[in-house]
């Protein structure tokens, strides 16, 4: 799995006319699912970005998480981030988890996040949308679990 992070001062996410979901003050993730993700990914990811200390204090240092300053989370599945353009002009995505396996995940991610007592708005799984945000900072971060997938005891 990977993540773009992304610090925000507030988020929204927009289907059509409508509004799905929508966050103050919090993280903006989108995630992409790639082939041989499974739960442990989707676990693994889920407290390092709750427990990230990437809010700054009253000195202005990084030293908050998003649970430390009450922050909300919009999760949006993006299939891109598992895309290639190293050859070509044209992203190959062989690399995307099928639809179906990878809704499950992003699901199970956003379960995950829950878990660890966050407020997790989403967009639709597979619809068009529209992704506003404010970034803070800026501050954007990019995680993957699979390079630490040998040691996801952290």
């Amino acid at each position: 799995m990977k993540v773009v992070l992304q610090r925000v001062k507030e988020a929204s996410v927009v289907v059509g006319s409508d509004v799905v979901g929508c966050i103050n003050r919090g993280l903006c993730l989108l995630v992409g699912v790639e082939k041989g993700d499974e739960e442990e990914d989707a676990r693994f990811l889920a407290k390092k970005i709750v427990e990230l200390r990437i809010f700054p204090d009253e000195n202005g240092k990084m030293n908050l998480s998003v649970g430390d300053i009450s922050g909300g989370i919009l999760a949006i599945s993006q299939f891109t981030l598992a895309g290639s353009v190293k050859k070509g002009r044209r992203p190959s995505f062989d690399k995307a988890e099928q639809p179906k396996r990878a809704e499950e995940l992003f699901g199970a991610f956003v379960d995950r996040l829950r878990e660890h007592g966050m407020r997790v708005e989403t967009g639709i799984f597979a619809a068009m949308m529209d992704v506003c945000f404010v970034n803070d900072g800026p501050v954007t971060f990019i995680l993957e679990s699979r390079k630490s997938s040998t040691n996801l005891k952290s």
